[in-house]
C-alpha cells in the first residue's frame, strides 16, 4: 500500500450546492495523494504523485483545479494543473476553452464521470539554484458558475533541499617498508698556506671551519637511532695559478682532510671516499649570474668558454683588470672550499607510542610504513587521522598515494582547494582518479564525477556505488 498524504475535507467542497465553508468544518472524506516526491534529475527538477479520484465527488455546476506549484519564499514555478469538471460546466469548458479569465493553466482537463481512479501525475520544469530549499505545494481550487472561485485549499506535500553527497574515501596503506637512507651536507674553508698540503688546525680561521666538520659527524654519530654508513669529502681549487699545480693542490688537500678525520675518529681505511675538482669554475658562474661587476656577462662567457683553465683565468686577468681584481680578493677564496656529505640509515620504530613521539619531535624520520601504522591507531578521519595523512605527503611529496591519502585528508576537511593541490601531483592512475571525481562531486560538478566513476565502476565497487547516489538523489540525468 503506498503512503499518502491527505487534503482533509475537499470531498465536502464539490457536494452539489452545499456551502463550502460549512463543508469544510463537517471533515466528509478526503483526496488521498500519494507518492508526491520534489526531485531534481540532473538540469530538471520533476514532480510525481498519485492523485486518487474514486472518491471525490464534482456535483452541479462546480469545477475542481489541482495546481502544483514549486516555491520557495518569493520563487516560484506553477505547474500544469488538473481540472475536473461536473457535466454542466464540462460543457461549458468545451464552448470556452478555459476555466476562468484568470487561470488559463489547465494542463489536463477530464470530464468527471470519465476520470480514471487514480491519475498518475509527472511534470519537470528546469532546475534552477533557488529550487534548493524549495516546497511542493498543491492547490486545490473549486468553481462555480460564471468563473467564480468559491473555496481555495492549499497543502505542502514534498520538499527538496539539495543533497550534499559524502564521498566514499578511499585511503591506502599499501607500502613497503624500507631501508631510511638520509644524509647531512655541509661546506667547510680550509685554509692552507701558499702550496702547502698540511693541516694547520690552528691556521687563520682553520679551528672553526673544521669544527663545523666535526659537530655534523657528532651530531648524528651520538645519536642512538642512526647509524653512519660512509662520508664523502670533495675539495675544491680556485681559478688562478697553473692548472696542474691546482690538480695537485685540490687532490692532495682533500687527501689531507680525510686523514684529519680519520685520525679523530678511527674509521675504517674505506669509509671516508673523496674526490676534487681543479677549478672551482660553477661556483664563479653562479656568483657572475647574479653580480653587478661592469663586465659579468662578459667574464662569464670566458668563464664558460672551452679556453684551456689556466688561460682562461689569465684572459679575464688582462682584458678587465680592475674587476679581476675584486674577485680575486673577494671571490676567489670562497672557491677554496671542501663539500662534505655524510650519509647514514635510521633505525625502524615499531611500537605506535615511539612513532608518536618521533612523530612529534622529528618526523622527517619516519618512512611512510610507520606513519601509516601511527595512523591505523586513530580513528579514520579524526583530527589526528587527518593530521597523519597530510604529514605524510609533506614528507613524501613525490609519493602517488601519500598525495591521494593527503587529498583525502583535505576533503574531510572541506579544504577542496588543498585537496586539489595534492591531487596535483598524484597523477592519474584510478586512486587518483576515483580520488579526483570525488573532489568534483563535493564541489558540486556531479556529471563530470559520474563520468569518472563510470569509467571506474567495472573494477572498482566504491565507483561503481558511488556513481548510483548520485543517479539515486536526480544530481546526473540517468
Amino acid at each position: 500500500m503506498k503512503k499518502g498524504i491527505s487534503i482533509l475535507a475537499l470531498a465536502a467542497l464539490f457536494t452539489g450546492n452545499m456551502d463550502a465553508r460549512q463543508a469544510m468544518s463537517g471533515n466528509v472524506g478526503g483526496l488521498p495523494v500519494e507518492d508526491a516526491t520534489l526531485k531534481r534529475n540532473g538540469d530538471l527538477m520533476t514532480v510525481d504523485m498519485d492523485l486518487n479520484l474514486q472518491d471525490l465527488k464534482v456535483k452541479g455546476d462546480k469545477a475542481v483545479v489541482f495546481t502544483p506549484v514549486i516555491i520557495n519564499g518569493n520563487d516560484s514555478v506553477v505547474l500544469e494543473s488538473v481540472g475536473l469538471y461536473s457535466r454542466n460546466r464540462w460543457y461549458q469548458y468545451q464552448r470556452e476553452g478555459y476555466l476562468n479569465p484568470e487561470d488559463r493553466n489547465e494542463g489536463v482537463a477530464m470530464r468527471y464521470s470519465d476520470r480514471p481512479e487514480v491519475y498518475d501525475y509527472t511534470q519537470s520544469v528546469a532546475y534552477a539554484d533557488w529550487m534548493n530549499g524549495a516546497s511542493l505545494k498543491l492547490n486545490c481550487d473549486v468553481y462555480s458558475c460564471c468563473h467564480e472561485r468559491v473555496e481555495h485549499e492549499d497543502i505542502t506535500l514534498a520538499g527538496w533541499t539539495e543533497f550534499i553527497p559524502q564521498p566514499i574515501l578511499n585511503y591506502s596503506f599499501e607500502v613497503a617498508s624500507a631501508v631510511k637512507v638520509d644524509s647531512l651536507q655541509g661546506r667547510a674553508f680550509v685554509d692552507f698556506p701558499v702550496n702547502k698540503i698540511v693541516i694547520y688546525p690552528d691556521y687563520r680561521n682553520n679551528a672553526y671551519e673544521l669544527g663545523k666538520i666535526v659537530a655534523t659527524i657528532d651530531s648524528v654519530r651520538n645519536d642512538p637511532d642512526i647509524t653512519i654508513t660512509s662520508i664523502f669529502i670533495k675539495g675544491t681549487a680556485s681559478p688562478e695559478g697553473p692548472y696542474d699545480n691546482n690538480v695537485y693542490l685540490a687532490k692532495n688537500r682533500t687527501i689531507a682532510l680525510k686523514d684529519y678525520v680519520m685520525k679523530l675518529y678511527n674509521f675504517a681505511p674505506d669509509f671516508i671516499q673523496t674526490d676534487y675538482n681543479p677549478v672551482d669554475w660553477p661556483g664563479l658562474i653562479d656568483y657572475l649570474k647574479t653580480s653587478h661587476l661592469e663586465h659579468a656577462k662578459e667574464i662569464m662567457a670566458i668563464a664558460e668558454s672551452d679556453i684551456e683553465p689556466y688561460a682562461r683565468n689569465q684572459k679575464i686577468m688582462k682584458t678587465y683588470p680592475e674587476e679581476y681584481n675584486f674577485l680575486w680578493k673577494t671571490i676567489y677564496p670562497a672557491l677554496r672550499h671542501s663539500d662534505y656529505t655524510i650519509r647514514y640509515t635510521i633505525r625502524s620504530y615499531t611500537t605506535v607510542e615511539e612513532i608518536q613521539e618521533v612523530m612529534r619531535t622529528n618526523p622527517k624520520r619516519l618512512g611512510l610504513d610507520e606513519i601509516y601504522v601511527l595512523a591505523a591507531a586513530y580513528e579514520q578521519n579524526s583530527p589526528e587521522y587527518l593530521d597523519v595523512m597530510e604529514t605524510a605527503a609533506r614528507l613524501y611529496p613525490k609519493n602517488v598515494q601519500a598525495n591521494i591519502n593527503a587529498a583525502n585528508a583535505a576533503m574531510a576537511r572541506g579544504d577542496y582547494v588543498l585537496a586539489a593541490q595534492y591531487l596535483d601531483k598524484a597523477g592519474n592512475d584510478a586512486g587518483a582518479l576515483y580520488a579526483k571525481a570525488n573532489l568534483l562531486m563535493l564541489k558540486g560538478e556531479y556529471q563530470q564525477a559520474a563520468d569518472i566513476f563510470r569509467s571506474l565502476s567495472p573494477t572498482m565497487p566504491a565507483a561503481q556505488e558511488s556513481l548510483q547516489i548520485l543517479i539515486d538523489q536526480g544530481m546526473i540525468n540517468e
